[in-house]
């Protein structure tokens, strides 16, 4: 793509060719506030009026979100006009816009409120019209509070761009507008994914992770003993809440956190990933001996089981019936955990600190017996450390508990990086069917942050043949293809997120693209730097087959027996139904 030459607020510029004003102008060292668009322009509907700048030769002044630059543009910024007109619009939102921001979950990261920071908006300079707020709490991972929103957009076009769905729109008309499902419908009365893409992107706090920190304050005052685990995502991200860098590890410092939090033990979610993989590599080497549906395809992320039971209902038995890593080890520690310190199972209470705001909701279903008691997303976790007064700073590094539970093995650290699942269970299936372990340990061909990859694995002159996937909309057309009948794969990695669980709806917000002093890349980068730190945790562990994990040959020896054996099915895994479930 080629250069064009263009001048904002008289200085002369060379850009590329295809970039709307707003992301040239970003490169050129310019900060536009803007609410409607986020990553580089992706979902940025034009709507909030707040990014205005004059453009010589044009009629009127344009949002630079949406209007792409040109040879020779000459662009204004900062004249008294533009300057006006942004304050306007940004005074105009305010006026619609809930005011009790003591209250609000997104304090300390409402985008509204640092913007009219920026155009030096004043609140109260126009009079809203009063539409009756709708507040919807009854789906399990999201709220969603008309009051707060100020009609962006973002919401709209994120769940279209990553999961193809659309199940957010614009509804009414004039002063009655809303954002919300159709007909104004619950959450929890739509077929929404609870994924949380839409509350990632959301600049205010009109959509967000349906909080169960009340649920554990009142376990831990029952006197219960308060089990915690982290999903391997977290100690990617966790850091970020604290002011670090995004690709800071966090997991010595977060274990150490939660220790001070008073948790009866501290585990780590990794130890239920290798569990996952004993199960699930088994199933697919017995759908592979004795004939089974092919191909088979993973079953750890909620939102793609949402997915799955929505739209493709008749896809059912292509999907592996293994519980998610967490609430595998939710059932473990309330059955072998339990037995072995002589506990009641009713006195024990399971905590899961997971990236993901659908995992509340998959506590929930009718198929899981209650392994897990609540799910706090990794923002929540931030929230229980800073108001106990923890100073992250001054954390120690600690391990977590080695309690029966402690061991876990690197292959379990990447579940949280689209791609990690298939190249862990791929290091185990590979030693199932050759009698011996994978030379080089990883398997290149897995990661990536790609929405599809495909690879074919040499297995000792056997090829078999793997497809990637990470948001449903690049999952639809994997789907479409086993559907008509044309799938050549024998094995599917399915994540809802786009990225996987390090870019799950219950992660630290990322700043958006306006804020003054910020890293050109980091939107680019973030999925990737919190991938990394995935990554080299695996390379430093001394154990990276799930198979090898001592702490899991122990549990099938005295506990389970074998990978798919009575009481593994009992526990560990689960079904699904084509039409959906009731919550709890």
């Amino acid at each position: 793509m080629g250069l064009v030459n263009i001048k904002i607020d008289g200085q002369a510029y060379q850009v590329e060719e295809g970039l709307t004003i707003l992301q040239a102008a970003k490169k050129c060292g310019f900060n536009i506030p803007t609410l409607c668009a986020f990553n580089n322009g992706e979902c940025s509907r034009a709507s909030c009026r707040v990014c205005l700048v004059e453009v010589k030769g044009a009629r009127g002044l344009v949002a630079s979100c949406v209007y792409p630059v040109n040879e020779g543009m000459e662009i204004i910024i900062s004249s008294q006009k533009a300057v006006n007109a942004r304050r306007a619009s940004v005074e105009l939102l305010l006026s619609n816009h809930h005011k009790n921001c003591l209250q609000c979950d997104k304090n300390g990261h409402c985008e509204l409120l640092k913007v009219a920071e920026m155009v030096g908006a004043r609140d109260g300079m126009y009079e809203g019209a009063q539409t009756p707020a709708t507040i919807d709490t009854l789906a399990p991972g999201l709220i969603r509070d008309t009051s707060k929103c100020i009609l962006c957009g973002r919401c709209i076009e994120r769940c279209k761009q990553a999961q193809g769905i659309s199940i957010l729109g614009f509804e009414n008309r004039g002063f009655n507008t809303i954002v919300a499902p159709v007909e104004n419908r619950s959450f929890a009365n739509s077929p929404c994914l609870q994924c949380g893409q839409c509350v990632n992107v959301c600049p205010t706090g009109a959509l967000m992770e349906h909080s169960e920190i009340a649920k554990v304050d009142e376990a831990f005052a029952q006197g219960k003993k308060v089990i915690v685990q982290t999903a391997p995502a977290v100690r990617a991200a966790i850091a970020e809440e604290f002011g670090d860098p995004i690709g800071t590890p966090g997991t010595g410092k977060m274990v150490a956190a939660l220790h001070r939090l008073g948790f009866y033990r501290v585990f780590d979610t990794n130890f239920g990933a290798d569990l996952t993989i004993m199960e699930e590599a088994n199933e697919l080497l017995q759908r592979i001996k004795k004939g089974g549906t092919l191909p088979q395809i993973t079953s750890c992320s909620p939102g793609w089981v949402n997915y799955l039971e929505y739209y493709y209902p008749e896809l059912i038995p292509h999907v592996s019936t293994c519980k998610s890593p967490h609430m595998m080890e939710g059932a473990i520690i309330k059955t072998y955990f339990a037995q072995k310190h002589e506990l009641d199972s009713k006195d024990i209470f399971v905590v899961s600190i997971m990236p993901c705001s659908a995992k509340k909701y998959e506590r929930q279903r009718e198929q899981m017996p209650n392994d897990v008691d609540a799910v706090l997303t990794t923002r929540e976790l931030a929230k229980l450390i800073k108001r106990s007064g923890i100073n992250w700073n001054r954390l120690p590094e600690e391990e977590f508990d080695q309690d029966l539970l402690g061991e876990y093995s690197g292959a379990g650290v990447i579940f949280g990086v689209t791609g990690g699942v298939m190249e862990a269970a791929l290091r185990t299936a590979y030693f199932w069917l050759t009698g011996k372990e994978y030379g080089k340990i990883n398997f290149e061909a897995c990661r990536g942050l790609e929405g599809v990859k495909e690879a074919a694995v040499d297995v000792e002159g056997t090829e078999v043949r793997i497809a990637i996937a990470s948001g449903m909309k690049n999952a639809k057309p994997l789907l479409d293809q086993i559907k008509a009948g044309k799938s050549p794969y024998a094995f599917i990695e399915i994540m809802c997120c786009p990225g996987g669980c390090i870019n799950g709806g219950g992660q630290p917000f990322v700043k958006p693209i306006f804020l003054p002093n910020e890293d050109d890349d980091i939107l680019e980068t973030y999925r990737a730097k919190r991938a990394s730190v995935l990554y080299s945790e695996d390379e430093r562990q001394a154990v990276r087959q799930s198979h090898n994990n001592s702490d899991i040959k122990k549990l099938y020896e005295e506990f389970l027996g074998e990978p798919g054996s009575e009481l593994a099915e009992e526990l560990l895994h689960t079904s699904y139904v084509s039409d959906r479930p009731k919550y709890k």
